[in-house]
């Protein structure tokens, strides 16, 4: 079953020359001297190592563009990509997995690696096949223009988290970095891309210094520290749920570090502080 766009003329371009344009620009922004719409390297430089996982906002273009572009052309994926995120309708399973077909944005269509797909629905707990979890929800069809930018043969598996039970997340990332293993010692390496803004609605000093506090436990590699602080501290990061999930998984594969490449907030595109959202990039090696 193919899944066909929500959100294409409102977060994004609905033209796809228009949204190839943008998606380039915003990918431009990593690579200081590269070739102008390539969203690559310059000739000189050495290509980036493919990240394990990576944090990438979702909102409108508008705001949050430069941060995913930023963010994704640092990671550099692998060309088949774990892609989880937040499940903002409350529709579908608590770890709904598209599990078949591919996914249509203007100007093209990401396929489902079905055959990932199959392994973490036989071997992860929680997950299941489901579709209607991701009919109406924005946050993981915002990434894939960048992802099909970056690689035209990227192929995915896209996961819509709503469990809240620690224990939950932290079986299911488990039993994920096994299956990924597996990928790897084929050959085939995954990489986990997490779509997650990050503070919402506070004003902009006030979730600069709530983002910082999550940010602190992504840098420590800390899944479960992560969890605790948004909790704790009432921070309102959607993605809090898949992002523990897939440090859980990293560090199981072996992540050694994480970093910020990119730190922003709607103040920037609409010139409000008063009422913000906070977007962050992170990479995992």
């Amino acid at each position: 079953m193919d899944r066909h766009p929500v959100v294409a003329g409102q977060f994004y371009p609905g033209s796809p020359q228009a949204l190839e344009a943008q998606v380039r620009a915003y990918l431009d922004l990593a690579a200081p001297g590269a070739p102008a719409g390539t969203g690559k390297p310059a000739a000189d430089a050495a290509p980036p190592e493919p990240a394990l996982l990576a944090m990438t906002p979702h909102a409108g273009y508008v705001f949050s563009g430069p941060v995913a572009g930023v963010t994704l052309a640092a990671a550099a994926p692998h060309p088949t990509v774990l892609l989880l995120g937040p499940n903002h309708t409350g529709r579908g399973a608590p770890m709904a997995l598209w599990p078949d077909g591919g996914w249509l944005i203007p100007g093209g269509r990401v396929p489902v690696d079905e055959e990932l797909a199959g392994a973490l629905l036989a071997t992860v707990p929680g997950f299941g096949a489901d579709h209607a979890a991701h009919l109406g929800e924005h946050s993981l069809e915002v990434v894939l223009p960048f992802l099909r930018a970056l690689n035209p043969a990227t192929t995915f598996v896209p996961v819509a988290v709503a469990v809240h039970r620690l224990d939950a997340l932290l079986a299911a990332g488990e039993a994920v970095a096994g299956v990924l293993q597996d990928r790897r010692d084929q050959g085939r390496p995954v990489s986990i891309v997490v779509s997650s803004d990050m503070n919402h609605f506070a004003d902009d000093a006030t979730t600069r210094d709530l983002d910082a506090l999550a940010l602190e436990r992504v840098l420590a590699l800390d899944a479960t520290g992560l969890l605790r602080v948004v909790r704790e501290r009432g921070i309102t990061m959607c993605g809090v749920l898949p992002m523990t999930l897939a440090l859980t998984a990293a560090v199981r594969l072996g992540a050694q570090r994480a970093e910020v490449v990119a730190y922003d907030t709607s103040a920037r595109a609409s010139g409000d502080a008063s009422r913000v959202v906070g977007y962050a990039g992170v990479v995992v090696r």
